[in-house]
């Protein structure tokens, strides 16, 4: 079985990444199947418990308060309401519920303890609870854990060299500590990025080389294509081509082979077939919304995809701490 290594050179990921593509997704889906099984997918839902107003100036963000995107913005959710919707996810099929507010970082405040209680609430139903909620303190990376937190998401992005150019508001290094915070707290953590930023093929090496180097994987890696939402800096960008997102996928299940790889934003516009690449590659996780959108953006329909896993053969993974669901 494939080892873990979390010495990569960048060279030995380069290799990896430029290899033809059936090549490349050959490889990773061996490596795919020595660490999970090839015919399940966990499912996992994603709400946004507080839309909109967010201080930072992320190019690719419909929340920014400084982008013109018609995106309405909303308060922090009660913790009834969110717990009702976790339980329907459940019920839908979902093992990983995921609560995102749109924050430059966590405050010790009210909105903190509500987000506490919602923690507690989401995990007393069995799902695992991931938040992404920005910067953290080691202090809250602990309450959050004390709470029933499971994982906490928090993206690099892209490489540091290219983060300057999509975000000014906080620093790489700023991203990296609240991972450090979230590793301490004995919280799991799900980090990746996006392409189609503008970057380059070197961008994404040096973001993944970041990702596999870590003194531990993340244990989940979300791999995101740009969701272009009119009135940021990034709208007029051209759609990635699928074949990349194939590409990043298998790179990162071929450094991070126990890892969960997410294929993340970006679905709505590949087709079934296009998807069906991701799999094969190591894909192993997909978001879904009752809402039908990924926080502000499009996201397939649930009907859709229960097509789409029983065309392909693939079923919900079920995790052992979540009763048994159908998609």
């Amino acid at each position: 079985m494939d080892t873990i290594r979390n010495d990569w050179s960048i060279q030995e990921i380069k290799d990896i990444y430029h290899q033809p593509v059936l090549e490349l997704v050959y490889r990773a889906a061996t490596v795919h199947r020595n660490w999970h099984k090839p015919d399940e997918v966990q499912v996992c839902t994603l709400l946004s418990i507080k839309t909109g107003g967010c201080t930072e100036d992320c190019a690719y963000c419909g929340q920014a308060a400084r982008y013109h995107t018609g995106i309405r913005v909303k308060s922090l959710m009660s913790k009834e309401d969110v717990v009702a919707i976790a339980q329907r996810a459940k019920d839908a099929g979902s093992s990983r519920f995921c609560m995102a507010a749109a924050w430059r970082e966590v405050r010790d405040n009210r909105d903190f303890e509500t987000i506490l209680e919602m923690v507690e609430g989401v995990n007393d139903l069995g799902l695992e609870v991931c938040c992404t909620l920005g910067m953290l303190t080691e202090s809250q990376a602990g309450r959050l854990q004390e709470a029933g937190l499971y994982a906490y998401n928090h993206n690099l992005d892209s490489s540091k060299e290219y983060y300057k150019e999509i975000i000014s508001t906080r620093t790489y290094d700023d991203r990296l500590n609240t991972l450090t915070h979230v590793r301490k707290a004995g919280i799991t953590v799900c980090s990746g990025g996006i392409i189609g930023l503008g970057e380059s093929h070197e961008d994404r090496i040096q973001m993944l080389h970041t990702l596999a180097t870590l003194p531990k994987h993340p244990e989940s890696v979300p791999v995101n294509a740009l969701a272009r939402v009119q009135g940021t800096p990034l709208a007029d960008l051209p759609k990635i081509d699928s074949w990349e997102m194939v590409r990043m996928i298998a790179t990162a299940r071929i450094l991070m082979p126990k890892s969960m790889v997410r294929l993340s934003a970006g679905r709505s516009e590949m087709t079934t077939e296009e998807q069906s690449w991701c799999f094969m590659a190591g894909a192993n996780s997909i978001f879904t919304s009752e809402s039908e959108e990924l926080l502000v953006t499009p996201n397939p329909r649930l009907d859709d995809d229960r097509k789409m896993f029983d065309l392909l053969g693939l079923k919900p993974m079920v995790k052992e701490k979540v009763e048994n669901s159908t998609l």
